[in-house]
Formats: C-alpha cells, sequence, structure tokens
C-alpha cells in the first residue's frame, strides 16, 4: 500500500533550480554552457568576508548562537539602516535567519492564519506563492504590466476583498523594477488603514542604477522587512539574512525559529559581521552589473529581445517573447541545447502568462555575458 504525500508538497517546483540541474548536465557531458538562469552574484563574498570567516574557524567553536543571532551582528544592521537611509532600527527587532528564505517562512508563520489571503504582483518571484501555498495561504495574484512598471498599487488593492497581506518587492524579481518612496508609502498607509500586514522584499537594495531604493521601514512600523546577505553582499551560498520586525512579534517569531531552525549557520554570521566594511569591493560589483546591463540592452534587440522591462535594479531583465514563442519553457531548451545559454522560462514567474517570457541574469563575469548576447544574436538572425 502506498502511503499518501501531504496536499501541502503539491506546490509548483522552483524551475529555475530545474534549470540550472539542465545546465549542469549538459556542462558535465562536456558541453559549454553560459549562465544567466541563476540569480546569484558570479563574483565571490568579498574577500574581508572570506578573511573573517577564516579567523573565525580559528579561533571561535562555532557552536549555536542565539536564536535571533549574534548581538554584534542585529547592532551591525541596525547601523546599516541608520547610515544607509537615516533610520532608527532597534537591534531588538532585528532577526538573523537562514537566508531571506527562512524570513519569509517565518514572517508567513507568524503573520498569518491557515487560509488567510496574502496579495503579491505577477509577474514575481515564484517562492512567494509556493510557501504560502504549502503553508495552507491563499495568494492573491495581482496581475502587473508596463503600464503598472510591474509593481502593485493602492488601486489594486481596494478592487481585492478580505485582504490580509501584501508582499512587494523593490527592486523585483524576475523584472528589476522599483517602488519609489512616495508609493511605498502610500502603500503602507493603506495596508495599516485596511488591516494588511505589509511584508517589504528588500534583498536586492544596493544594486540599482539611478534612484536608491526606499525601505518600508521609513513608512511604516508594522511592516515585516525582509533582506539578505546574498545579492548586493555577494554571498549566496552562505545562507545567511535578516529580517526587521514589529516589535511585537519578535517573541513568537523566535520561538518559530528556535522549534524550526535553532539557530543561523555559525559560521555565516561571524563572516557576515565584516561585511559592512567592504562596500568599496561590493559598489566594484554593482558597477560591473551596470555594464552587463548596458551591454544587454544594446544587444538583446538585435536578437529580437525588444520588450524589456524597466531594470531599475537587481541583476536581470524580463523580456517579453510573445513575437517568437508561446512556449517560453521549449524556447529555453532550445536555447540551451543550440547555443549554450541558460536563461529561465517566465512561466515560473508568472503561470498565466509566462509562456511568452523570459529572465536573464547579468550578474556573471562580463565575458559571459557579452558571449552570451554574441550567440544570441547570431542565434536569432
Amino acid at each position: 500500500m502506498a502511503l499518501k504525500i501531504a496536499r501541502r508538497a503539491a506546490i509548483a517546483p522552483f524551475i529555475v533550480m530545474d534549470v540550472l540541474r539542465a545546465a549542469n548536465e549538459r556542462a558535465a557531458a562536456g558541453a559549454d554552457v553560459l549562465h544567466l538562469e541563476i540569480g546569484q552574484p558570479g563574483t565571490p563574498a568579498p574577500l574581508g568576508v572570506r578573511e573573517a570567516a577564516r579567523r573565525a574557524l580559528e579561533s571561535d567553536p562555532l557552536g549555536y548562537t542565539e536564536t535571533l543571532g549574534l548581538p554584534a551582528l542585529r547592532e551591525a544592521i541596525a547601523r546599516h539602516y541608520r547610515d544607509t537611509y537615516g533610520v532608527g532600527v532597534d537591534p531588538a527587532r532585528i532577526v538573523v535567519t537562514t537566508g531571506s528564505s527562512a524570513g519569509f517562512i517565518l514572517a508567513f508563520l507568524a503573520g498569518f492564519e491557515p487560509g488567510d489571503r496574502v496579495a503579491l504582483a505577477t509577474p514575481g518571484y515564484p517562492a512567494y506563492r509556493n510557501i504560502l501555498t504549502a503553508l495552507d495561504l491563499v495568494p492573491v495574484e495581482l496581475e502587473t504590466g508596463p503600464a503598472d512598471r510591474f509593481q502593485p498599487s493602492v488601486e489594486m488593492l481596494r478592487r481585492e476583498r478580505g485582504l490580509a497581506g501584501l508582499i512587494v518587492a523593490s527592486p523585483a524579481n524576475p523584472t528589476g523594477t522599483m517602488i519609489d518612496a512616495a508609493a511605498l508609502a502610500a502603500l503602507a498607509r493603506y495596508c495599516a488603514e485596511a488591516g494588511i500586514r505589509l511584508v517589504s522584499d528588500e534583498i536586492y537594495h544596493g544594486i540599482t542604477y539611478g534612484a536608491r531604493a526606499a525601505t518600508a521601514l521609513a513608512a511604516s512600523d508594522s511592516a515585516i522587512v525582509i533582506n539578505s546577505f546574498s545579492k548586493y553582499f555577494s554571498m549566496t551560498g552562505w545562507r545567511i539574512g535578516w529580517m526587521v520586525v514589529p516589535a511585537d512579534m519578535v517573541r513568537p517569531i523566535e520561538c518559530l525559529a528556535q522549534n524550526l531552525f535553532i539557530a543561523p549557520p555559525s559560521l555565516s554570521q561571524h563572516a557576515a559581521l565584516a561585511a559592512f566594511s567592504c562596500h568599496d569591493e561590493l559598489r566594484s560589483y554593482v558597477a560591473r552589473y551596470a555594464e552587463n546591463r548596458a551591454l544587454l540592452l544594446e544587444e538583446l534587440p538585435k536578437a529580437g529581445f525588444e520588450r524589456i522591462a524597466p531594470a531599475d535594479g537587481a541583476f536581470y531583465l524580463y523580456a517579453d517573447i510573445a513575437h517568437l514563442t508561446n512556449d517560453s519553457s521549449e524556447f529555453c531548451r532550445r536555447m540551451l541545447r543550440e547555443v549554450g545559454v541558460a536563461a529561465t522560462p517566465g512561466i515560473d514567474f508568472d503561470p498565466a502568462r509566462g509562456s511568452r517570457t523570459l529572465r536573464l541574469c547579468f550578474a556573471g563575469d562580463s565575458a559571459t555575458i557579452a558571449e552570451a548576447a554574441r550567440r544570441l544574436r547570431d542565434w536569432r538572425r
């Protein structure tokens, strides 16, 4: 007799990870691959971070830390908000997490009850809706497009009924678009008035190509802010992130984290302490992303990728390819098979309309990005 598999496990895959596996299989077979699918920097952690990790390995037993994180790291994160945004944050409100993924799980468990309806923009990061579904919450997808700059608005929220939460991301994945400070404040005000918990994903802060990203903490004390050392700080595989939560949520989240995760990775916390002293190196990474972005924006139209979301930040280009295909998954498979360029089909980010879009990540080294552009241009001629 076959044993059951829980219904909550029946969620959609995170397709980009399937694409990564296919790309790695191709590489293992001896073929070359240009990775523009996975959303991670092509750079290592900054030198200061790596040196801090070495020191910790030699001098610290690296046992469990406090569940909420090393006090020194929580204080460093609070200083980061003061220095970067001019916003005062009590270190007691900061929760260090095992990547931003653990932050979303904790935020959704502490902020919502089963059956609650939580709004999010589509296209958007697929793990939002998949984690919500696994936790018996109801994702309410707000369909956005170029006219909305792919971001939610107060008007969209007013058309919905019975919302318990709203997830915003600025800069966003996959589009790279941002919400300016005034629009973010308007969303925060509406959420506060309507009893909607605002969850602000700010993991791409620091990677912008014009205006600086605004934090929800400047507009709301009730918002949950989630950030990570993975993107700007180039520490993806270290699995270390943080949350800033309202004071009355600290103890409930601490109890959840004690039982679900015990504590964040100790070595990664010690290393992350040094990250805030590495801005010169980190800004050089962002400058390289900007060069890669400019190159693709110039070259991709020559390959037929002409309709691209305005990438204000992050390191993605989200392209409308409806004139080329109505099956982005097969299109991406062909691209990988025929020219060795790995990209993520849009259905990962927009199940309803993503068959006509794809996402390219430009966080790799510049030679890889230039070669990918050349291959795509030649492929589409």
